[in-house]
């Protein structure tokens, strides 16, 4: 197993990927499962896929709106909007980030497809995962989340880090934020 960094390190990583700091995405504080109001702590208190866990929630399927992405040899990572099917609602941004050398080929072609959300992929090719949760914050969001979410500039809402262990190893780091609920 490799090691593995402070909760506040993954969050810096994945949003310095697509901005230029932290602060460009918003402002997060660590907050611990009680701390949080409970929709939020059904939403992104436990170790299942958030695609299940928003779509149970919201009741009825999501799509994958994919917004930017990055490629290498080695990586992969995108920054993602799933919204209702339903009503085309935004439920949850995310920035996900795939280290391809854990990743089968038929997985690696669904994800780089674009069009199923992450834990869609991983359920129809029965992929063996574990995820483990790396911390929950609370996040004043910035301009870009406001405008995805529909808040005003000092709303708030909750998000996760995580990480997608396939056969132990850390496959994907992930940044999800949840609609305001």
């Amino acid at each position: 197993m490799h090691s593995i960094s402070p909760p506040e390190h993954d969050l810096e990583q994945l949003a310095r990927l697509f901005y230029p700091s932290l602060a460009s995405l918003g402002r997060f504080t660590q907050v611990a499962a009680a701390e949080m109001p409970a929709n939020y702590q059904r939403l992104l208190n436990h170790e299942h896929h958030m695609t299940v866990t928003v779509e149970e929630f919201h009741g009825c399927p999501v799509d994958v709106q994919v917004l930017d992405r990055h490629r290498t040899d080695s990586h992969y990572a995108r920054k993602i909007l799933l919204v209702r099917q339903s009503d085309r609602t935004v439920v949850q941004y995310g920035i996900m980030r795939v280290h391809w050398r854990y990743l089968d080929p038929a997985v690696r072609a669904g994800v780089e497809d674009e069009s199923l959300p992450l834990g869609r992929i991983f359920i129809q090719h029965n992929v063996h995962r574990a995820i483990a949760l790396r911390g929950l914050w609370r996040v004043n969001p910035g301009v870009e989340l406001c405008h995805f979410f529909g808040l005003p500039p000092d709303g708030m809402t909750y998000g996760r880090t995580a990480l997608i262990l396939c056969d132990h190893e850390p496959a994907i780091e992930l940044l999800e934020i949840v609609a305001p609920c």
